[in-house]
């Protein structure tokens, strides 16, 4: 029974991967690939991994495979908004059938600060600190 279940994970996360392939050839922008392929592909990564951990029935492989699993969960969303400003403040065109681009006016002319702040603030990294003058107490 166990067997049955694993196989069927492992269908169910290569069904998930494939989707997340497609959707890397056949999205129309950077930000719909990106977004397919952290999604679909984290959830296909994840169960295929979580069929070993049911299939290997020893606890070292278990504990490992569920390792694996928070691994993803934690960085892919990361690694997806990382791709996704990288993509936008290198100037990637947005898909023509988008309708909204928040960030449009958040950032500065030339597209790498946000609005209002200064220069030298972002060099001494005051602004994240809260003080005005960069100094720490």
């Amino acid at each position: 029974m166990i067997d049955f279940i694993s196989g069927i994970f492992i269908l169910l996360g290569a069904a998930f991967a494939l989707i997340a392939g497609i959707g890397l050839f056949r999205l129309p922008d950077v930000y719909l690939r990106m977004h397919a392929a952290t999604k679909a592909g984290t959830l296909g990564a994840g169960l295929v991994l979580l069929a070993l951990a049911l299939d290997a029935q020893q606890l070292q492989v278990a504990a490992r495979a569920i390792a694996g699993i928070l691994f993803l969960l934690f960085t892919a969303p990361i690694a997806a908004h990382l791709l996704g400003r990288a993509g936008y403040l290198s100037g990637s065109p947005l898909w023509t059938k988008t309708r909204f681009d928040e960030l449009s006016e958040k950032y500065d002319a030339d597209g790498r600060r946000l609005n209002g702040t200064p220069p030298e603030e972002l060099r001494r990294g005051s602004a994240h600190r809260g003080d005005k003058d960069g100094a720490s107490e």
